[in-house]
């Protein structure tokens, strides 16, 4: 047996097929001109664009919009004008064939991602690659193994899962997938988790590990991979999938109904959003509303800020959507640590620290703006309110607020409708935003709790360090009490208090959150039904009883161990 990391639930027991990557042979040097090499490059780059798009459509029928929008994404990259021009540069400055110049450029361009501290954004490197070799295929006309060629069913190993892997695969046939590198943010694990496909990421080595035609058990929740397994191992693993089978009809009962706790404590459940595209889940799952509409993902992958009626149209559509239920968008969360090359931002040394939500949106007040009147504008269409990421001082809360009412005067004085009487609140994830929780929460009309941040920020832990993530939990006693904080001061003032991080869903986490007095949870839909089910199992009552001894709680393993045992 061996493990990897658990990307994608279920059980999975088959023959597994190995996808070996092959090295694509090319010349470096052009003995031709440089025009006839550029040529080459805007031939390969519109087949690229052609076959691209049939692949969209093979994953928008396979998994989700969402999934098929990480394919769309690749179009506008590999045609994005300062690739397009470093790889022209280099055929004509360097002399290099058309291959030898998409190779260099876009290896460049990978290693920039990888470097990111930002994980969503270093699993851009495997974009990357992926546009990378099927250019250079292109141009070569050399056919690689490719998950196409599966046959039968198969559980797939491959060291990655490239987006349009996904375009050419036989979702029937696919019964497990296996890869030597990511994690679970990687899009290995988005599409695997979307197509309801058991998958293990990271298994270092694994195609050499493994060979074609071995019988594998595998468990996409625990990461256990077990090669070969025996009789007592496999009635094991059918029994856990009956268990999940009837896990997941039993939480269909649970579309429709209340989220209220066995005392009938009502509280909401929402969901996180990266587009309108991921509305299907949202109501698949039955969401009670958006908690968490992140509208950075707008703004990237293109070479121009989005307009405001590119903006609003989003924003409406989610607003009609979900039929007049609460929709939380928040403001343009981006900074040092992400890579939008239109906005020209300094390459800093502590990104997470530096130049980065309210603070650079109460600078570049153009770009706020466009994206405040299209959220206004929205907000006559359905019911939207405004959070404001990152906010550590009332003086940036009172200069977000200022400034969104001097853009409905505006919206006033030009006649369009707008809701006058919008919620405008903050997401609480800064230390300093927690000692002063008191004074903010007098001036916001809500709090929504983003324990991600929280979590690095108090712990004065980058997450994506392995050396000292050890100390990156969210159980830890400084972060349950100032979660805490956050919860007591928000009651006292009578505002709403949610939270949108991770933890949101953690069901070990829930009782705790459910004695603190949490209103509203915000996570990833699928998660939705299964908390709703949980809810049942709580009294709030009996838990407030508990709510001074997991304060005084002195250690991670100590919080760990009381919560379990509720």
């Amino acid at each position: 047996m061996f493990k990897g990391i658990g990307a994608s639930a279920g059980i999975a027991f088959c023959t597994v097929c190995l996808i070996k990557p092959e090295k694509i042979e090319f010349e470096t040097k052009s003995v031709k001109t440089p025009t006839i090499e550029k040529d080459r490059v805007q031939t390969a780059l519109q087949k690229f664009t052609e076959d691209t798009a049939h692949l969209v459509e093979n994953v928008r029928a396979n998994a989700s919009d969402a999934e098929a929008a990480i394919l769309e994404s690749h179009i506008l990259i590999a045609s994005d004008p300062e690739i397009t021009g470093n790889i022209n540069e280099a055929i004509e400055s360097e002399g290099l064939t058309a291959e030898a110049a998409i190779d260099n450029v876009l290896e460049m361009f990978k290693n920039i991602f990888a470097s990111m501290d930002d994980e969503l954004l270093s699993q851009r490197a495997s974009d990357l690659v992926d546009i990378k070799e099927r250019l250079l295929r292109i141009l070569t006309g050399s056919n690689a193994a490719s998950v196409s060629d599966l046959t039968h069913d198969a559980i797939l190993v491959i060291h990655d899962l490239t987006p349009s892997d996904t375009g050419q695969m036989n979702k029937a046939l696919v019964k497990g997938i296996i890869t030597e590198v990511g994690g679970y943010t990687s899009h290995s694990a988005i599409i695997s988790r979307a197509m309801e496909i058991p998958a293990v990421l990271g298994v270092d080595n694994a195609l050499n590990l493994l060979n074609d035609g071995d019988v594998v058990l595998m468990n996409g929740a625990t990461g256990e991979i077990t090669v070969n397994p025996s009789a007592e191992e496999i009635e094991r693993a059918n029994t856990l999938l009956a268990g999940q089978l009837q896990e997941k009809k039993e939480l269909e009962a649970y579309i429709g109904k209340p989220s209220v706790t066995a005392d009938n404590i009502q509280v909401e459940l929402v969901a996180n959003i990266g587009s309108a595209k991921d509305l299907e889940s949202v109501l698949k799952n039955d969401a009670e509303g958006i908690g968490l509409f992140r509208t950075e993902f707008l703004f990237m992958d293109r070479t121009t800020a989005p307009s405001e009626e590119e903006q609003f149209l989003v924003y409406k559509e989610v607003a009609e959507t979900m039929q007049n239920k609460p929709v939380i968008i928040r403001t343009l969360d981006i900074g040092g640590d992400k890579e939008v090359p239109y906005l020209h931002l300094e390459k800093e040394d502590n990104p997470f620290l530096g130049y980065r939500a309210i603070r650079l949106c109460l600078d570049q007040k153009d770009i706020f703006k466009i994206q405040i009147r299209a959220i206004l504008r929205a907000s006559a269409f359905g019911h939207i309110k405004i959070m404001i990421p990152m906010i550590s001082t009332v003086t940036e809360l009172r200069a977000a607020k200022a400034f969104i009412d001097d853009v409905k005067a505006e919206l006033k004085g030009e006649g369009v409708a707008y809701n006058a009487a919008i919620e405008v609140g903050i997401m609480v994830e800064t230390p300093a935003a927690v000692a002063i929780a008191d004074i903010l929460a007098a001036e916001s009309s809500f709090f929504s709790i983003g324990t991600n941040d929280l979590t690095q920020y108090t712990m004065a832990v980058d997450r994506g360090n392995k050396k000292v993530a050890y100390l990156y939990s969210t159980f830890d006693p400084a972060v349950i009490r100032n979660i805490e904080t956050v919860i007591r001061a928000a009651k006292k003032e009578g505002i709403m208090v949610g939270m949108c991080g991770e933890a949101a869903s953690d069901p070990l986490l829930l009782p705790f959150l459910l004695a603190a007095g949490l209103d509203e949870f915000s996570m990833t839909a699928v998660n939705i039904l299964k908390t709703r089910r949980l809810l049942a199992n709580y009294t709030v009552s009996q838990l407030k009883e508990k709510l001074a001894t997991i304060l005084s709680l002195k250690t991670t393993d100590e919080v760990v161990a009381f919560l379990s045992s509720l």
